[in-house]
């Protein structure tokens, strides 16, 4: 995508607001973006330098745990959140491992979904993309292609990867998390990772930068308490939460995250 794109008034894009979606784009190279995203994340760079190592690490994170409960027979996922596609996406993951896996993906992003619909225009029925705010959490889960597609009744992974950070705590992400648990069947998963509130205030000074530039989400670091807080009800696989890196690291990516400590992740299943 360049600037010269234009964007319709009904397309619901405007190139001039920074998009949470196109700036985290921007950090992993990807060139969705608009030149107020890249001046944002610039910003962000100043005073966060290792947002892309966060990024990456992130986005690596995601792999291995859809990975990891592919393996352990989830044949069912969520991706909330789902952010500009970006390969391999969780679908490319999944059903490496479990052919006929089921993937719903859900977003409020125009552009977001523009993409992820023309990914999917080749694919099977079996992946879908869902226009969703999850600050409106039962609409969103109760959404009739989510129930069409999802068969909660059988166990599920749902991710919220790098989502609740972009929840104030007056929009009730501790809600959201509880409606997904109540929903899944034992035996589901939910894969969570989030920006930590470090001791040194770098998270919360980047979170500045978005403020700052009106981003069309907040960015809202928490503390290990707080994050951990969202796995109640849930049984901590191993390693438990952890930074980034640390969520069993393949072999050849020992360090390979050394340098971002500014996001936690964690894998619950519900018992």
């Amino acid at each position: 995508m360049t600037d010269n794109r234009t964007a319709s008034p009904s397309s619901g894009v405007d190139p001039n607001t920074p998009s949470i979606a196109r700036v985290y784009d921007f950090f992993l190279n990807g060139k969705d973006n608009f030149a107020a995203d890249r001046e944002l994340a610039e910003q962000v760079l100043k005073v966060a330098p290792n947002a892309r190592a966060t990024a990456r690490a992130n986005r690596n994170f995601l792999v291995r745990a859809t990975e990891s409960v592919a393996k352990a027979g989830i044949k069912q996922f969520v991706d909330a959140g789902t952010g500009v596609p970006t390969s391999p996406n969780v679908h490319e993951v999944a059903q490496r491992i479990n052919p006929d896996a089921r993937v719903a993906y859900i977003d409020n992003d125009p552009i977001v979904l523009v993409h992820a619909r023309a990914l999917l225009a080749g694919v099977r029925s079996d992946v879908v993309a869902i226009e969703g705010d999850l600050r409106e959490a039962t609409a969103v889960l109760d959404h009739p292609h989510l129930r069409a597609h999802v068969d909660f009744a059988q166990p599920v992974a749902f991710l919220l990867v790098a989502m609740l950070h972009l929840l104030t705590d007056e929009d009730g992400p501790d809600l959201l998390v509880k409606a997904i648990r109540e929903r899944m069947a034992p035996g589901s998963y939910l894969i969570l990772s989030h920006l930590w509130d470090d001791p040194e205030g770098v998270a919360r000074a980047g979170a500045e930068k978005y403020a700052d530039r009106r981003a069309s989400a907040p960015v809202v670091p928490r503390t290990t308490e707080q994050i951990l807080r969202f796995f109640d009800g849930f049984e901590l696989v191993e390693p438990g939460l952890v930074h980034l890196d640390e969520w069993r690291p393949t072999e050849g990516m020992i360090n390979a995250g050394a340098d971002d400590r500014f996001g936690l992740c964690a894998v619950g299943r519900k018992p």
